[in-house]
């Protein structure tokens, strides 16, 4: 039985909305499970995102995240979550690292089963099989010339050069309605200011959602192996915990920092597999939405 969108209009809206965001990013089990291992956890993420619909939030769910294959994030949201889930606020992640007719057939699928929206993003080249096309945004147009009507987000990361950032958010190609950004930290907040700077001074209307992503170690050697595929302040992040800050309080801090320059839209990453929306629940109490 097919999911069914409550608002096909809430999901943009609520990206424009003034109120405070804070969005979930969430990953699916890692393909090559047994058939009771990944069901165990697809039913605890399936508790969880139910859990989470409660609150005011929007479920971003990747695709083959840092590199490492994950089982298909569609066809268990359609087969587990059923009917009473509310679709209008959960995006599935699709990556071009999949053959050009499976990505074209997930967006049918997707409109299909009452999904409003994808996060259409080019996916890692230095890990995994090869983008079918050799930018995102040529999928996205493919896609759209499909389905109108369907909202697709794309990427821009504020730790590059603003200039070429902002070009890609206002190229007529870019064919997006919204845009995630890369990792965020308050303890680099330069190249986020000359971002946003950047992106008001051109009028850049989409809204962005700001990636902050929750340490839950200080552990050196897991540190440095996330910095292959995002900035990480090590330093940083090790000094917080050192003065007894608990990981919630980290990404609280990210997040105050950030608003403090305008931006009101986050989505946290790396919530985990056990308990993710306990960790969330806390995150909401401490900054006080």
């Amino acid at each position: 039985m097919p999911i069914q969108p409550r608002d096909d209009n809430s999901l943009i809206a609520r990206f424009h909305d003034e109120r405070p965001l804070v969005a979930v990013e969430l990953r699916p089990p890692r393909a090559g499970l047994s058939a009771g291992e990944s069901m165990d956890t697809w039913i605890d993420m399936n508790h969880t995102m139910r859990r989470l619909a409660r609150h005011d939030t929007v479920q971003f769910l990747t695709d083959n995240a840092v590199g490492e294959a994950e089982e298909e994030n569609l066809r268990h949201l359609v087969a587990n979550l059923g009917a009473d889930a509310n679709a209008s606020r959960i995006v599935p992640f699709l990556t071009c690292k999949h053959a050009l007719d499976y990505c074209l057939m997930y967006a049918d699928r997707a409109v299909g089963h009452g999904f409003p929206a994808l996060t259409v993003l080019g996916g890692d080249r230095t890990v995994g099989p090869p983008r079918c096309v050799e930018f995102a945004y040529m999928l996205r147009q493919r896609i759209r010339a499909r389905h109108a009507g369907l909202l697709l987000g794309g990427w821009a990361n504020p730790n590059r050069d603003p200039d070429a950032q902002v070009d890609y958010l206002l190229d007529p190609a870019f064919t997006g309605e919204f845009f995630l950004t890369q990792i965020v930290s308050h303890h680099a907040l330069g190249p986020v200011e000359r971002f946003l700077a950047e992106a008001t001074r051109r009028g850049v209307s989409a809204p962005g959602i700001f990636g902050v992503f929750l340490y839950r170690s200080a552990n050196s050697k897991t540190l440095e192996k996330l910095a292959r595929f995002f900035p990480v302040p090590v330093e940083g992040v090790q000094r917080d915990f050192a003065e007894g800050l608990s990981a919630e309080d980290i990404a609280v801090r990210t997040i105050q920092a950030l608003r403090g320059l305008g931006v009101t839209k986050v989505y946290v990453s790396n919530l985990g597999f056990t308990k993710p929306e306990a960790r969330y629940r806390r995150l909401i109490s401490r900054l006080g939405d």
